[in-house]
């Protein structure tokens, strides 16, 4: 039996579920000659209650950091994840992350940890839904076209609330109070977190080297009641759509409303869920669906990647 050493960065909703799974998962680790040894937990506050498995190592300190053969970064953020982070993939050590952020705007400094098979990363666009693993791989025989997404819960959550009738503020207010929107809410209702999931997948169908600061981004935030009851006379529904396609010799990425048809798979993929419409010359129209937020869902995706690497896989390898 081969003891794989695991440290976990951050535990919110996310990082206290990814512990729960590989938990509950242990048999499938086992049947893979695989121990999994969580070597440290690193949070701010170690006096916080928190639902870990009995005798979860939880600490301040990221010293265990020398001691993991992983880590799986749940603590959200760019700058400080990065910085703990980047020893660890010099010394040629494998990552498995959710953040779309920090993959989005520090792309230069991980790409080539990418290349090198280092990061794994399919939580970070659709959650525990596969749209990375798919892209990455056997969709590259493909010739892409196009693509577009509705990636961020808390817009889905708000705009199905203005089509029952609500004010953008009253709807904006019950996603706060349910905990969907951050305070402020701009990442979300801004736009920037669906920018940050579409530049993640446009280097797997468009371009290696895909910058955030290409994507034009437009939120919800002018959304009006007015503006929700005139697309549903003409049965169409308003979302929140990320769409990716070819522009002369280059590709234009975008982030903004967009009135669909309600047959128009983004708007029947069913409430809450996430959904993206893949268009390639080969393989035709798919798509995909399913949730894109939630802690055990993410943490589904990210325990996924733990045992693709231990089974011997590669990272999330861009176009190059």
């Amino acid at each position: 039996m081969r003891t794989v050493t695991v440290g976990v960065l951050g535990s919110g909703t996310v990082g206290q579920d990814v512990l729960k799974l590989i938990e509950r998962r242990e048999s499938v680790f086992t049947d893979l000659g695989v121990k999994i040894e969580i070597s440290g937990v690193l949070v701010r506050d170690v006096d916080k209650v928190r639902d870990v498995p009995p005798g979860t190592r939880v600490t301040t300190d990221p010293g265990f950091l020398q001691e993991c053969g992983v880590v799986i970064e749940a603590m959200g953020g760019v700058d400080r994840p990065l910085a703990m982070l980047l020893p660890y993939l010099r010394s040629g050590r494998p990552v498995i992350t959710a953040n779309k952020a920090l993959l989005a705007e520090r792309w230069d400094v991980l790409r080539d940890y990418a290349l090198a098979g280092s990061l794994y990363y399919e939580a970070s666009v659709m959650a525990g839904t596969p749209v990375i693993g798919p892209m990455s791989t056997v969709l590259r025989a493909s010739t892409f076209t196009r693509l577009q997404a509705v990636l961020n819960g808390t817009c889905l959550y708000i705009l199905d609330q203005m089509e029952q009738g609500q004010t953008y503020a009253e709807a904006l207010a019950g996603a706060q109070a349910l905990g969907y929107a951050e305070t402020p809410p701009t990442l979300d209702v801004g736009g920037f977190d669906t920018a940050h999931k579409l530049a993640v997948l446009a280097r797997f169908c468009a371009d290696g080297n895909f910058p955030y600061s290409a994507v034009t981004v437009q939120g919800i935030e002018h959304i009006t009641q007015q503006g929700i009851q005139e697309a549903q006379a003409a049965d169409e529904c308003i979302k929140l759509v990320a769409e990716l396609e070819r522009q002369g010799t280059g590709w234009k990425a975008t982030v903004a409303p967009q009135r669909l048809p309600r047959s128009h798979p983004l708007c029947t993929a069913g409430a809450g869920r996430n959904a993206l419409v893949y268009e390639g010359e080969e393989c035709g129209t798919l798509v995909f669906a399913g949730g894109g937020a939630g802690g055990m869902i993410t943490a589904s995706a990210m325990v996924g990647d733990l045992l693709d690497w231990v089974i011997g896989f590669p990272g999330h390898v861009p176009l190059h």
